[in-house]
């Protein structure tokens, strides 16, 4: 029996799918969706991500929908097994690297991103990001960059929900 492979969100696909195309109100089925490939287990993020989220105002339709539709379960908790041992190394890693600039070294060492690598080298998950690689940065270390360093397999939003066959229904279509 083949396992189905989990996916780990990004907080940038939350935060691009509701500025551009998934506004809330022009595509409810992708917010929708997204509960419910997470009730068949194939779509997470981590808590350190919600955190992000919840970043935003009060009355923000991204942060009403993480504080009042999604459920608790779908974040989930860094602090567990061997998450922070892979990501104390990424942070050695990316603290050390002779190409990043300190400031993009603060910036990473402050975000999820090191988090979500590490939750997926640990649970065998493959990162959603709307991230493009960029290896020749020195001003910002991209999540593809760090997943391709560890081994951690990545694909962007469209990728994920094709893979997933997440299809979005026109309101009084027959």
């Amino acid at each position: 029996m083949t396992t189905k492979p989990r996916f780990l969100v990004d907080s940038d696909v939350f935060i691009t799918a509701k500025n551009a195309y998934y506004d809330f109100g022009i595509c409810p089925g992708f917010w929708e969706g997204v509960i419910r490939q997470h009730e068949k287990g194939r779509v997470f993020s981590v808590d350190r991500v919600r955190n992000e989220l919840l970043a935003g105002r009060k009355d923000d339709d991204l942060v009403q929908w993480v504080t009042n539709d999604l459920p608790p379960s779908f974040f989930l908790d860094v602090e567990s097994g061997d998450v922070p041992n892979r990501y104390t190394e990424i942070m050695v890693w990316s603290q050390r690297h002779p190409a990043y600039f300190d400031y993009a070294k603060a910036k990473f060492a402050t975000g999820a991103d090191g988090w979500l690598v590490a939750y997926a080298r640990v649970h065998d998950a493959i990162v959603v990001t709307n991230e493009a690689r960029a290896p020749d940065s020195k001003s910002d270390i991209k999540l593809p960059d760090v997943c391709a360093q560890f081994g951690v397999p990545v694909m962007n939003t469209f990728s994920m929900l094709k893979e997933l066959a997440v299809r979005f229904e026109l309101a009084g279509a027959k």
